[in-house]
């Protein structure tokens, strides 16, 4: 790559520039406005709805086989076995029974049916691929219909009559090729191999009803949803999956879309050269685009940009499969009759996955003409437009009505299509119907605050039912700071006064602060830090006047690493909203509260001596090749208090090294508050993908009861890990006489659609105001502690409700979203770990 700037401007294409770089997510997490992710009122998660990533991504034609392969690793444990107490029966009986449509349909197979695999030779030996299918299908009176081959395995719907079948076929040439099929294998429904092949099997089946393969999912682009106002196109869609469940073969489908934009690379890059000094073009261009993932729509393909090449342009000429040579231009207009307008543009450069047994040193790349790329996902710009985002839920967030009626006519689609019908009854398949199941509704939690304990109307929400009522516990907030610029002087000055009155209500003493006034630049905030920072100071607050990232970072980095003080930080412009500045004052004073170690309120923790603690992995948003773990554990009975640590791994894995450190600050921080040590530890560990389990089952649960045995003592706690996935594609609907509706909060599943090899179940816990609720998953790897599983379950569900950041329920146990905020904040602002003196609070809600 040269790094040359083009020979002259691009041609003029009018559409402004929509960026590429991830989404960072609320870095204001303390601003008193902006709601957590994970609370549990919020709008359908729209991870598993709508790609509506920042378009950057791995090439797609490597995902789609890594995935896989993760999936197929993960098959192959078997947990429940170890647990004799859930060995015979691992679901609950307590709650009230209710009936819920799933979107998971039953696959038939007749009974006793197997599928054969075979390991086919060729003498003498034959490189092209064509040709050995070509010359063993021309057996199907042997093979019969039901056949599929990849070159050296040949998988059949029946078995031959010998295990060892010769087979004579001749060339076009006349060369005689001996084809000798011996079987290697019988695979049942619910093995590896099988699941394999019928996720396979079902590509084809979308083929055929005229719908691409991206990513993970599969889409129809002669179907579009146009939102002409902000430019953008909505492919409809599906992501679908095969497995065993309990009893039989499911496939589980769920409605997905795929984000496209209305403008090219080259209308981007045209944005881009009109806006920045001509000197900095190319390097603006390769920050801007590579990493992004890119459709061309002649041929319906993504691709990963990982490159551009200055110094080749359309003009140019390559060399085709026989040798000739044709310029971009010509190939493109004879190939797809497209006429390009900008002979000046550079070319992207993507490279490919090495085909099977390819063997060549150097990387397959292909060249991309910017001007027939269209960007993918949203920008971080266009993800913080309120009104871009509101469209788009409105054709994203689907209500469980209109979700239920995509997915029927999915199946109808199959059953009229009469190639994607037939291609899945030769193999003994049928689509049956969505399958019903019976679930739980766990009792709802009454929250205990200081005076009283409320049963609040909706676990979704109770702040309305514990307005004006004093928390658990709060430390007067007497020595702490104010530090604002000039222009928000006003505003601070009201602030003040709201979070006193509020302060009031809820049993917190605050006293005036020490005010400090400073320009508006990032470098005036630190400066007033370094001057008035101490380390006996309570809490520096500070009010942001304007969304500058680098000036909240600068705050962040300070007050974790050089003077470790807890801060609160909100923009002026959310102090700004009228009429919201009591309801934001109400929810900046709960967080000062967890910041300076108090508790707001709790629910009924039957165990005793039980420690709980949540752990999340996610990387440096800077030092790509870190991983930062968050580890929180609590270090009180009633499981509201907690002690956070964080670690980061030189290491791009997103398993955690460092166990044994983080349960050793753990274990010693609650013997100091209990005299004592837990008698019995549950671990959430979230942050789990596909094909991890193993790792963990092998690795990271050995840590933990390695440290015990360890330790040198005869302290022996009992302990359970439990994997926790928010993204799983399962959906339950409630059929009410109003309809199809979302289950009630507290729903738990934990039969008919779980795994039989392991032990799960599904939990609702967060309330969908708008879509349709997406449920938690957990698997249980590990467990001596042999709770029955109506009390783990209940365990589980009443760890949703300690979330100081929301006053409702969340979709995840608490101490896995407070580890999930704290690595946020390592990962996005500070880039290393937090001192100690913090590790006590809540400093970074």
């Amino acid at each position: 790559m040269t790094g040359r700037p083009p020979k002259r401007k691009f041609s003029d294409a009018g559409h402004s520039s929509s960026g590429g770089s991830p989404r960072q997510g609320y870095f204001r997490d303390d601003n008193g406005s902006a709601r957590d992710s994970s609370h549990g009122s919020s709008k359908e998660d729209s991870s598993t709805t709508c790609m509506v990533s920042a378009g950057k991504g791995p090439n797609v034609v490597a995902e789609r086989g890594r995935r896989l392969k993760h999936i197929m690793q993960d098959l192959g444990i078997t947990t429940r076995s170890a647990m004799a107490h859930v060995k015979n029966c691992k679901t609950g009986t307590s709650g009230e029974p209710v009936k819920l449509l799933t979107n998971i349909f039953g696959l038939g197979l007749p009974p006793q049916w197997c599928l054969y695999q075979y390991h086919v030779d060729y003498n003498p030996d034959i490189a092209s691929m064509r040709l050995k299918a070509a010359l063993l299908y021309s057996h199907g009176d042997v093979l019969g219909s039901a056949r599929a081959f990849d070159g050296a395995v040949l998988f059949l719907a029946k078995k031959l009559q010998d295990k060892v079948t010769e087979l004579t076929s001749t060339t076009r040439s006349g060369e005689v090729v001996k084809i000798t099929v011996t079987l290697t294998g019988t695979q049942i429904p619910g093995s590896p191999i099988c699941i394999h092949f019928f996720s396979v099997l079902f590509k084809k089946v979308f083929k055929w009803l005229n719908m691409y393969q991206v990513g993970r999912n599969y889409f129809c682009p002669s179907d579009p949803v146009n939102i002409p106002q902000h430019k953008l196109v909505l492919w409809p869609g599906f992501s679908v999956s095969i497995s065993y469940l309990e009893k039989q073969l499911t496939m589980t489908a769920d409605v997905s879309h795929k984000v496209l934009r209305n403008e090219t690379v080259l209308d981007s890059m045209n944005d881009l050269y009109s806006k920045i000094s001509k000197e900095r073009f190319t390097e603006a261009c390769e920050k801007e685009f590579v990493g992004l993932v890119v459709l061309t729509r002649y041929n319906n393909k993504t691709y990963r940009v990982d490159d551009i090449d200055w110094s080749t342009k359309p003009t140019d000429t390559f060399p085709r499969r026989d040798g000739t040579k044709i310029s971009y231009v010509d190939y493109y207009k004879q190939q797809y009759n497209l006429e390009l307008t900008d002979l000046f543009q550079p070319m992207l450069v993507s490279s490919l996955k090495a085909r099977k047994n390819e063997t060549c040193d150097s990387p397959r790349v292909v060249h991309l003409l910017p001007e027939l790329c269209y960007l993918t996902g949203l920008s971080s710009r266009a993800l913080t437009d309120f009104r871009l985002m509101k469209d788009l839920s409105l054709e994203t967030q689907l209500n469980p009505d209109r979700r239920q009626k995509r997915l029927q006519s999915l199946a109808e689609n199959i059953h009229e299509s009469r190639e994607a019908s037939a291609e899945i009854n030769k193999w003994g398949l049928k689509l049956q119907g969505q399958l019903l199941v019976t679930g739980r509704v766990i009792p709802p939690e009454k929250i205990c605050l200081r005076d009283s304990i409320r049963q609040p109307m909706s676990a979704a929400d109770w702040s309305r039912d514990t307005r004006d009522e004093r928390m658990i516990y709060a430390k007067p907030l007497s020595n702490w700071i104010l530090l604002f610029s000039h222009r928000s002087g006003d505003v601070a000055e009201k602030l003040v006064h709201c979070l006193m009155k509020v302060g009031d209500g809820m049993g917190f003493s605050i006293e005036y602060p020490k005010i400090v006034q400073v320009e508006d630049s990032a470098v005036s905030f630190l400066r007033a830090l370094q001057q008035h920072v101490n380390p006996d100071l309570q809490l520096v607050f500070c009010i942001l006047p304007s969304q500058s990232k680098d000036n909240y970072d600068s705050i962040k980095k300070y007050l974790s690493l050089e003077q470790p003080v807890p801060s609160q930080c909100v923009q002026n412009r959310t102090l700004n909203k009228q009429n919201m500045l009591m309801s934001v004052a109400n929810k900046i004073a709960m967080q000062i509260i967890c910041k300076t170690g108090g508790e707001l309120w709790a629910v009924e923790i039957p165990l005793k001596s039980l420690m709980v603690i949540g752990i999340d992995v996610n990387k440096d948003a800077i030092h790509k090749s870190h991983s930062v773990v968050g580890f929180v554990a609590s270090t009180n009975a009633t499981l509201t208090k907690w002690f956070s640590q964080c670690i980061i791994q030189k290491a791009s894995t997103d398993f955690a090294d460092c166990l044994k450190v983080c349960m050793k600050g753990a274990i010693e921080k609650w013997q100091k508050c209990n005299n004592d040590l837990p008698g019995r530890i549950i671990i959430y560990r979230d942050g789990v993908g596909d094909g991890q389990l193993q790792m963990l089952v092998d690795y990271e649960i050995p840590q933990i009861v390695n440290f015990f045995k360890e330790s040198g003592t005869a302290f022996s706690p009992k302990i359970t890990v439990v994997v926790v996935r928010k993204r799983c594609t399962a959906r339950f609907f409630g059929e009410t006489h109003r309809g199809i509706q979302n289950p009630p909060l507290g729903t738990v599943i934990d039969s008919e659609v779980t795994r039989p090899e392991w032990y799960d179940f599904f939990l609702i816990s967060q309330n969908a105001r708008q879509g349709t609720v997406n449920p938690t998953y957990y698997n249980v790897l590990y467990d001596t502690n042999c709770l029955k599983p109506d009390h783990l379950q209940r365990l589980t569900y009443k760890m949703c409700h300690l979330y100081y950041n929301w006053p409702g329920v969340i979709r995840v146990p608490a101490p896995c979203q407070y580890a999930k905020k704290l690595t946020f904040l390592v990962g996005q602002s500070i880039h290393r770990e937090p001192r100690i003196e913090l590790s006590n609070t809540l400093f970074y809600l």
